[in-house]
C-alpha cells in the first residue's frame, strides 16, 4: 500500500511539473511552439488542464510581465496553474496569450479528446464529430483507444465512422477499400463528398479498384438520397394536403348539407387565425398553452359567426344559389374590413410554441419540420372527431338525414331549420380551427382566407360534395400532386395544371370521387 501511494504521488508530481513547465513557457512561445505546449498540457492529465485549454480557446488566458498566467472569469481572475482566485498586481498590464486559426483548430481537437472521457453520451458524440474535422495521428489513436471501451451504440457508430474516414486517407489501397466497405450504407453528406472526390474529379484515387469501389458506393448513396427526397416530397405534399383538408372540411359540411356556396368561408378561417393571435396577446409568457386554448376559442368565435350568418342572411336565400353567393361574397369583404379596422391591415405574427419549433433531422438528406408534422396529426384528429360526431351523435344523424332527403327528414319531425343553423355553425367552427393551424405556418392578415377559398372548393368538388372521406382523400391527393409538380413547373404553374386536371376529371365524374348517396343527391 505504501509503495502504491508513493507511486501515485510521484506520478501526480510529474504531471504537475509537466503542466507547470508548459504553462510557464506559453507567454514567450511562438505559435508553433504554443501548439506543441498545448499538447503537453493536455497529456499532463493535470486537473486544471481542461479549464486552461477551454479558457485559452475562448480568449480568456492572460499573462503578466513576470510570465504568470491568469484565467479571466465572470467574477474576476483565477490562477491558471491552481484554479484559485487571484488578483494580478496590475490587471491593466495583462497581455492576452493569443491564438491563430491553426492553433484554435488544435485546441478544439484537444478539447474534443477530453470530451471522449465525458460521462454524457451526447458530449462524447460532439467530441468525436469535432475530432473528425482534423483526423491527425493523435486523434486517430485516441479514437482507437476509446472504441473498445465505448458502450453507447450511437457513440460507437460515430467513432467507427471517424476511423473509416481516416482510413480513406491511408497510403495502402487495401485499407482504403476496407474503409469504403465499412462506409457502405452510410448516407451522410460528409461520407458522400469524400467518396465522390475519390471516385472522380481532381482528387480521384490512383488505384482503379479503389476508384471503382468508391463509385459504386456513391451510386448506392445517390439511390438512397433520391428515395429520401421522394419521401420528403411526399411529406410536404401530405402537410399541404392536411392544411387543405382543414380548410375544406367545414365547407364540405355546409355545402353538402345545405347546398350553400359560402364565399365567406375563407374569412371564417381568418377569424380563427386572429383568435390565436389574440390568445397569445393575453398569454404572452405561455405560447404553448395559448395555442392549445385558442383551438376551442376559435371554434366558438367562428362558430358563433357562422350561426349568425345563417340566421341573418343565408336562411332567407335558400334555393337562390346565385344570390347566396353574392351575399356571402359581400359579407367576406365586410369581415375583411372589420379586421382591418380592429387590427390594421398589417400582418400579425403568431409565435410558434417551443414544442412545435425546430426540425426532426432523421438523416443528412431527410428532415421533417415539427410544425408541419403536428398540423398533419392535428388534421387527422379533427377529421376523426368530426366523423365521430356525424356517425355517433343525434346531431350527426339529423345532419345526414337532411343531407340525403330534406323533405323526408322534415316529414319525420326533424327541425331542418335548427339543423341548418347547427350545421353552418359546426362547419364555421371547424374553419376557425383551420385558422389556428394556419397561424403556425404563415402570418395572420385580413387576406389570409382568400388564399384558401378556391382550394377549399376544389377539394370539396374533387372528393365529392358532402363526403368527408372524399374531402380527406381529395385534399391529400391535391396536396401531394401540387408538391410533385412544383420542382418541374413552379408553384404557380403547378396550381394551374392541377386546376386543369380537376376540370377534366369533373367532366368525366361530375359528382366527384365519392358521390353523396340519397334521393336528394341523386336528383341534382
Amino acid at each position: 500500500m505504501f509503495c502504491l501511494q508513493a507511486g501515485a504521488a510521484m506520478a501526480q508530481a510529474a504531471a504537475g511539473h509537466e503542466f507547470d513547465t508548459a504553462v510557464a513557457a506559453l507567454p514567450t512561445a511562438s505559435y508553433l511552439e504554443k501548439e506543441e505546449l498545448a499538447g503537453r498540457i493536455a497529456r499532463s492529465a493535470h486537473p486544471q488542464a481542461l479549464t486552461l485549454l477551454r479558457g485559452w480557446l475562448d480568449g480568456k488566458l492572460h499573462a503578466d510581465a513576470a510570465g504568470h498566467a491568469y484565467l479571466e472569469g465572470e467574477g474576476g481572475y483565477t490562477d491558471a496553474l491552481s484554479g484559485a482566485a487571484a488578483t494580478p498586481a496590475s490587471p491593466d498590464e495583462l497581455e492576452k496569450i493569443g491564438t491563430n486559426n491553426r492553433l484554435r483548430k488544435a485546441l478544439k481537437g484537444l478539447l474534443a479528446q477530453f470530451g471522449l472521457a465525458s460521462a454524457e453520451p451526447g458530449m462524447r458524440i460532439e467530441a468525436v464529430r469535432e475530432m473528425r474535422r482534423e483526423l491527425d495521428e493523435s486523434a486517430v489513436a485516441a479514437l482507437q483507444a476509446r472504441l473498445p471501451q465505448e458502450t453507447d451504440a450511437a457513440v460507437k457508430h460515430e467513432i467507427e465512422l471517424a476511423l473509416a474516414l481516416a482510413g480513406l486517407a491511408s497510403e495502402e489501397p487495401a485499407q482504403r477499400l476496407a474503409a469504403i466497405a465499412s462506409l457502405d450504407g452510410d448516407r451522410s453528406t460528409e461520407v458522400y463528398n469524400r467518396l465522390s472526390r475519390m471516385a472522380s474529379g481532381d482528387e480521384a484515387d490512383a488505384d482503379a479498384a479503389v476508384r471503382n469501389a468508391a463509385g459504386a458506393a456513391v451510386r448506392s448513396i445517390d439511390s438512397w438520397r433520391s428515395f429520401y427526397q421522394g419521401v420528403e416530397t411526399l411529406f410536404f405534399g401530405l402537410s399541404l394536403g392536411s392544411v387543405l383538408v382543414l380548410a375544406a372540411i367545414g365547407l364540405a359540411i355546409t355545402f353538402g348539407v345545405m347546398g350553400v356556396i359560402n364565399m365567406a368561408h375563407g374569412e371564417l378561417i381568418m377569424l380563427g387565425a386572429y383568435t390565436a393571435y389574440v390568445m397569445q396577446l393575453l398569454m404572452p409568457q405561455n405560447t404553448g398553452l395559448a395555442l392549445l386554448l385558442s383551438i376551442p376559442a376559435a371554434f366558438l368565435v367562428s362558430g358563433a359567426f357562422g350561426v349568425a350568418i345563417e340566421r341573418v342572411i343565408v336562411r332567407h336565400l335558400y334555393g337562390r344559389p346565385l344570390e347566396t353567393l353574392l351575399a356571402t361574397f359581400g359579407l367576406s369583404l365586410v369581415l375583411q374590413q372589420l379586421v382591418r379596422s380592429i387590427f390594421s391591415a398589417n400582418n400579425r405574427p403568431v409565435a410558434i410554441p417551443e414544442f412545435m419549433s425546430g426540425v426532426w433531422q432523421i438523416n443528412d438528406v431527410f428532415s421533417i419540420t415539427y410544425n408541419r408534422l403536428y398540423i398533419l396529426i392535428f388534421a387527422l384528429m379533427v377529421f376523426a372527431l368530426l366523423l365521430g360526431v356525424l356517425k355517433r351523435t343525434s346531431l350527426g344523424l339529423k345532419v345526414r338525414a337532411v343531407s340525403q332527403n330534406r323533405g323526408m327528414a322534415k316529414a319525420m319531425g326533424v327541425r331542418t331549420d335548427w339543423v341548418d343553423a347547427a350545421t353552418f355553425g359546426l362547419g364555421a367552427g371547424i374553419a376557425g380551427i383551420a385558422g389556428v393551424a394556419l397561424s403556425q405556418l404563415t402570418n395572420v392578415g385580413p387576406n389570409l382566407g382568400q388564399a384558401y377559398i378556391i382550394d377549399s372548393f376544389m377539394v370539396v368538388v374533387f372528393g365529392g360534395v358532402g363526403n368527408l372521406w372524399g374531402t380527406l382523400i381529395g385534399g391529400m391527393a391535391l396536396g401531394v400532386v401540387n408538391k410533385l409538380l412544383e420542382p418541374y413547373a413552379g408553384a404557380v404553374l403547378a396550381k394551374i395544371l392541377v386546376l386543369v386536371a380537376l376540370i377534366l376529371f369533373i367532366q368525366r365524374k361530375p359528382r366527384g370521387l365519392f358521390p353523396q348517396k340519397g334521393r336528394a343527391a341523386e336528383g341534382h
